[in-house]
């Protein structure tokens, strides 16, 4: 087996809660007192280009929300938003650990929109512990899709076999194992711990 020099990681579902994910969205229904069915097909139908950086948090909001007057604004919405942010702190301290140790290339490869996304970064200091962020707002390449795993692979000049990827979804690992990457299927901080010394990785 390959010495893995490389430990990509999600952050939504592993490091920090999803972003915008359905729970979210339903709270957010109730909060504001959406049609749900409403709001979940224009969600729906434009979620991908906001997720991939082709629109932004305005237009987003614009074909979801605000193509007809509300009883709240666009910042309280906002707000509501970025709120629903929180850290996995057993997670956390786990990837603080890979990176304290100084000899790992840690990066993500994470979904996210950019606002949402630039958010997350600044509120939890992630860039205290990666490197680079290969995000799709950033890339214009969501996962499952082989792209985003195989610009990951080519902007850090890393081997597959010299990386070990960490997602809470199992379709996500489909691909960079197809590539020759490791993969960890994130259930939980002790899980995943045991798995990255699994592969060698000094934890």
């Amino acid at each position: 087996m390959a010495i893995i020099t490389t430990v990509f990681w999600d952050i939504g579902g592993v490091v920090l809660t999803n972003g915008w994910d359905h729970d979210s969205r339903m709270e957010a229904a109730k909060t504001f007192q959406l049609d749900w069915e409403e709001y979940r097909e224009r969600h729906d139908l434009s979620f991908p280009a906001f997720d991939a950086g082709q629109i932004t948090l305005d237009q987003y909001l614009d074909r979801t929300l605000f193509y007809r007057v509300r009883s709240f604004t666009r910042e309280e919405f906002t707000a509501f938003m970025f709120a629903q942010s929180k850290e996995y702190p057993d997670t956390r301290e786990l990837l603080r650990a890979v990176a304290r140790i100084g000899k790992y290339f840690v990066a993500s490869i994470n979904n996210e929109p950019l606002e949402l996304n630039n958010y997350r970064i600044e509120a939890f200091g992630l860039r205290k512990e990666f490197q680079v962020f290969f995000s799709s707002c950033y890339l214009h390449a969501r996962k499952p899709e082989e792209e985003i795993f195989r610009m990951a692979l080519e902007v850090s000049q890393r081997p597959a076999e010299e990386c070990v990827f960490i997602d809470d979804r199992s379709l996500n690992l489909e691909n960079p194992r197809r590539l020759g990457m490791n993969v960890i299927h994130h259930k939980d901080a002790a899980k995943t711990r045991a798995e990255l010394k699994a592969f060698g990785v000094e934890v």
